[in-house]
């Protein structure tokens, strides 16, 4: 505690009214260096995974199929995901806490949600390709044609955006009245924001409630339906052969929907009394830093095409080079 009100004075001097002090993991203070270099090497593995498996789909004709558009925009969604969360963290690592507007934070928690709104909506859509894919193969080519794709992906990006607006339209309503509002965590979180302001909470915490299942536990349970359906076909191939070459086609997809919303659950479905701050925060960073790191590792391990891609880019690169070399 005396660490964290040592903080807060060093900082009130320089802050005006209604900023907002990011306390991030101030009780791990003396490892804040360690901190820093191993999220930052974390935060590049993020972006060139990603941005690694974007390339591989756009370059290679073969994996230009609704499975991998889709996850080319899994893949920039964590991008842009990460982006909004983990600069900022690293900041706070160097300085030990830092101080942004309330804006800055409305502004954060903002897109915050759009990415994660837009991961959920993007996973609900990529289970409804490999429920058409399995289970109703021979409708597959007709409904999944590109059109129908990129509008699927498009309401997958606007509809976060109209569901945060709303949210955002009811939270920018409240007083904060203090000079410096405190939170203790590492980014801009909608529950620690709440409690800092000093009017009543109640309808923003109606709307929100009331928005939270269409943008996240209804597509949870579309989920577990098609695969619920995806399962039971292919519990009725009789080649085993066929049975293996089906999952391997959903078990990534499956992988990542279940690292995503177990943590995500466990943070906001969970009472917060039902666990500390810290370990909330620990939670947090399981999703917004953890899960964003695994995908690329795991579309790419356990997808034979991405694998392939992969092997297939970098021995044309080695073949250019040679050819480059071999003119000189």
């Amino acid at each position: 505690m005396n660490g964290q009100s040592s903080l807060q004075e060093n900082v009130l001097n320089q802050t005006i009214f209604g900023d907002v002090l990011l306390l991030g993991f101030h009780s791990l203070s003396r490892y804040r260096f360690v901190l820093f270099v191993s999220f930052l090497v974390i935060y590049t593995f993020i972006l060139s995974g990603n941005l690694l498996i974007i390339f591989v789909t756009l370059s290679n004709k073969l994996l230009h199929s609704p499975m991998f558009f889709f996850l080319c925009n899994l893949s920039l969604s964590e991008i842009f995901f990460t982006t909004n969360i983990i600069p900022k963290m690293l900041q706070i690592f160097l300085k030990n806490g830092v101080t942004v507007s309330l804006y800055g934070c409305f502004t954060q928690l903002s897109f915050f949600g759009i990415f994660l709104i837009t991961e959920s909506f993007l996973l609900t859509v990529m289970s409804y390709d490999r429920f058409l894919a399995i289970c109703k193969p021979l409708y597959y080519s007709s409904t999944m044609h590109f059109s129908f794709c990129c509008y699927l992906s498009l309401a997958c990006w606007i509809l976060p955006f109209l569901i945060m607006s709303t949210s955002l339209g009811f939270l920018l309503k409240l007083d904060f009245c203090r000079r410096i509002n405190v939170i203790d965590h590492f980014f801009c979180d909608f529950v620690p924001i709440l409690g800092l302001s000093c009017s009543d909470t109640s309808t923003v915490r109606l709307v929100v409630y009331l928005l939270s299942p269409a943008s996240t536990i209804f597509p949870f349970l579309f989920i577990i339906v098609t695969y619920v359906c995806i399962i039971r076909a292919i519990l009725t191939i009789q080649s085993v052969t066929g049975k293996k070459k089906a999952f391997s086609t959903c078990s990534s997809h499956l992988s990542v929907v279940c690292t995503y919303y177990i943590t995500l659950f466990m943070v906001y479905l969970v009472p917060s009394s039902g666990h500390s701050l810290q370990l909330n925060k620990v939670l947090s960073l399981l999703y917004t830093v953890m899960t964003p790191l695994l995908n690329p590792f795991i579309y790419s391990l356990n997808n034979r095409e991405i694998k392939s891609a992969m092997a297939l880019s970098f021995k044309n690169q080695k073949s250019l080079k040679v050819l480059v070399l071999y003119n000189k």
